[in-house]
């Protein structure tokens, strides 16, 4: 059996589109191996839209819990899979456990939680909020050796079949231009764009463009903020699907889309790593961290002395970084990318 290489994921959707270019240069090194990737249900989808990626396995975990036996016995199937290598991504020490138990030789990781024995080559991170690509795509160097100059971006690919029929199911007319809005963020509030400014910049779409179609895609968590924009917006072409499309269906939906407008947030990832127009609003968060990697793509953020807070909720209550990011600030980097569609 040939030998494969395993990655294990970390837990959230935008910090796995930024692990991709890893496997890139894994594949580079080593294109005889096949790579796994160890994921939770709710990352999976991400990873399956990786040309990189041979097989994803769900992990059968709870969150916040340790599960040794879970991990035990994950660690024994895993065994039968000839691993020569494992890259272990979240710096926790439950899932270094996992590649030790299963007697994977390297084992490959950041410091972590005292994770010495578990993970065999350590990589130590001095850089104060390093960029994620570049933190990530480390991992497939020798500790502190150099990133290559032509560190890849992130790339993520779906069947021109599969977006037909998530539209076809969603009720998204593909024979009109669509544009997709993500208004949700799982960190917290503090990261949203008030659902005024989306109303408003829906407004100025439909002006511009009276066929346009507009989806709104989130979590269930996300629904009642979609529903504020539709209210606000009181016009037909908008379709709130945040909470009734699974992760796979909406990157389907980003494939198709002309443009995209998020928060820091997945999706926003994602539709980067699809290539897609792509405007990204950042408040509390900063820009030059995880910023999007499409050809066409612009970062918006008002820079102004309090930010980038980090913070879930505004600890200064006035929320200027978002509520004085008006509308028409976001449809004049919109639009260019929208007539080039």
């Amino acid at each position: 059996m040939n030998a494969r290489t395993l990655v294990i994921s970390p837990n959230w959707i935008g910090d796995a589109v930024m692990a991709q270019p890893l496997l890139q240069l894994l594949m580079r090194r080593h294109p005889e191996r096949a790579i796994d990737v160890l994921a939770p249900p709710s990352v999976a989808p991400v990873w399956r839209a990786m040309a990189e990626v041979d097989s994803v396995i769900e992990t059968p975990f709870r969150s916040g819990s340790l599960q040794l036996g879970e991990r035990w016995r994950l660690a024994r199937s895993l065994r039968k899979r000839a691993y020569a290598d494992a890259y272990v991504l979240p710096n926790t020490l439950k899932f270094a456990l996992i590649p030790f138990m299963a007697g994977i030789g390297k084992r490959v990781g950041y410091k972590g939680e005292m994770r010495y024995g578990l993970v065999n080559t350590m990589h130590h991170d001095d850089t104060p909020a390093r960029a994620m690509v570049p933190f990530y795509a480390a991992l497939a160097e020798a500790p502190g050796a150099s990133l290559p100059s032509d560190l890849p971006r992130p790339a993520m690919q779906v069947a021109e079949e599969r977006i037909a029929s998530v539209c076809a199911r969603t009720g998204v007319d593909r024979t009109r231009p669509l544009v997709v809005f993500a208004p949700g963020a799982e960190f917290g509030a503090a990261k949203r764009w008030p659902a005024r400014h989306f109303a408003a910049l829906a407004g100025a779409i439909f002006h511009a463009m009276p066929g346009a179609r507009i989806a709104l895609l989130g979590s269930p968590k996300d629904k009642q903020a979609c529903d504020d924009i539709i209210a606000i917006t009181g016009a037909a072409g908008l379709h709130n699907l945040a909470g009734s499309t699974k992760l796979d269906e909406a990157i389907a939906l980003i494939a198709g889309a002309a443009a995209v407008v998020a928060n820091d947030s997945g999706l926003l990832h994602i539709a980067s790593a699809l290539n897609r127009p792509v405007i990204a609003l950042y408040g509390p968060t900063d820009p030059d961290h995880a910023p999007p990697f499409a050809d066409l793509a612009q970062s918006i953020s008002l820079r102004l002395a309090c930010s980038p807070c980090r913070q879930r909720a505004c600890p200064l209550g006035h929320h200027d970084c978002m509520e004085k990011m008006e509308a028409p600030l976001v449809w004049k980097a919109l639009q260019p990318m929208l007539t080039a569609a």
